[in-house]
């Protein structure tokens, strides 16, 4: 009878070690000391993007990442994430003791812990300028504009129309303002427009939309600066190879990427002088991403330029016919010893590695934990 029970006793305490695994993995991590956000709103394109690309009427070439491996480290079933496993934002709302943060065009009513707006394949500059100089390489009509527009809509439908100062919705919210504006030079390629002018408009929108967040009451803002995009295997697929910088990287984009990271941190200062009520955090994307590469082994990374999941087409293995989550291509076994997953995107083991340097290390200015001081002091 003894061991009956213990046996019994065992099966209901695994059953709700199971059930508590699969709550955590399936809506994040919700622990009983909550931080001091009741919300988080994203913005951004595929890096931050968390399922928006399902519905968001875009291309269908984008449906790949509906398809297995995707999502297979962690969520273990493709979610329209853009990776093996959870992204920078997934890992700030564990940090915040939140629930992942849903995407917009799958939201259900009252969203109280917050929304994601981001849409993978989406502009800083509007979808309108591509298709008037016949750049055909932007198929996503979303742009910023679009996840503002969609962002004032959802206030809307929470009760907050015209001033929204005094809206519970924006003033316990924290802000996440993913990297945006890789797409904006990407699909300039081949084309007459040059990338100063691409930084010029894409730097333009993306403070427009910061500035008419803060002038609807937004008190706490995190923005990405664009990450080192030389370093992915589809800028070094399409490079020449004398175009390399000190750690292997295609020199050009890096260095499109450090200038544009610089003007927006002016810009940033600009707001912080303008707006002293606000506090405004610049994460450092390029140089977090830079130091990883520099000290792979020490983040436990040993493949640093070729994609987990693809063709099997050396060096990197990527083509771009044959793109991960089509029947061809196939993941590597070991995607936490990865930078790369699809040759785009990252993997979760790397996103981990940047969220820690972001929210727990000294690559966000000011630093994360100031935010969340300055939050708690506040109320």
């Amino acid at each position: 009878m003894a061991s009956s029970l213990a046996s019994f006793s065992s099966i209901i305490i695994s059953m709700i070690i199971f059930i508590f695994s699969f709550s955590t993995a399936s809506t994040g991590a919700t622990g009983s000391h909550p931080g001091p956000f009741k919300r988080i709103y994203a913005f951004g394109d595929s890096f931050t993007d968390t399922g928006n690309t399902k519905n968001a009427n875009g291309p269908s070439g984008f449906g790949h990442v509906s398809n297995q491996p995707y999502g297979s480290t962690f969520f273990h079933k493709p979610t329209n994430r853009y990776s093996d496993g959870r992204l920078v934002i997934d890992f700030l709302a564990e940090t915040l003791s939140l629930p992942y943060v849903p995407p917009y065009l799958h939201i259900k009513g009252n969203e109280s812990s917050g929304v994601n707006f981001a849409v993978a394949g989406s502009t800083a500059i509007n979808h309108e300028f591509f298709v008037k100089n016949n750049l055909s390489l932007d198929v996503t009509p979303q742009s910023l504009q679009t996840q503002l527009l969609w962002f004032n809509k959802y206030l809307e439908s929470q009760g907050c129309k015209g001033s929204a100062t005094e809206c519970k919705a924006v003033d316990d919210a924290l802000f996440w303002f993913g990297e945006i504006g890789v797409n904006d030079y990407a699909y300039i390629l081949g084309s007459s427009i040059s990338g100063d002018t691409i930084r010029k408009l894409a730097i333009y929108s993306t403070t427009s939309v910061l500035e008419a967040l803060l002038q609807k009451g937004a008190k706490y803002l995190v923005v990405q600066g664009l990450p080192l995009n030389g370093c992915l295997p589809l800028a070094m697929y399409l490079a020449p190879e004398d175009d390399r910088d000190d750690i292997g990287c295609v020199k050009s984009v890096n260095i499109q990427s450090y200038t544009h990271n610089v003007v927006l941190q002016a810009k940033l200062q600009e707001f912080r002088k303008r707006y002293p009520h606000a506090v405004i955090a610049y994460a450092d994307y390029w140089n977090a991403y830079r130091t990883v590469m520099k000290n792979a082994g020490q983040y436990g990374i040993k493949e640093k330029f070729k994609a987990c999941c693809g063709s099997g087409t050396p060096p990197y293995n990527f083509d771009v016919v044959a793109v991960c989550g089509t029947p061809s291509a196939k993941a590597c076994t070991n995607s936490s010893q990865y930078i790369n997953w699809d040759g785009v995107h990252l993997t979760e083991a790397m996103y981990k590695v940047v969220s820690n340097m972001l929210l727990h290390g000294s690559f966000s200015h000011p630093p994360f934990n100031y935010l969340l001081n300055m939050k708690q002091k506040q109320g």
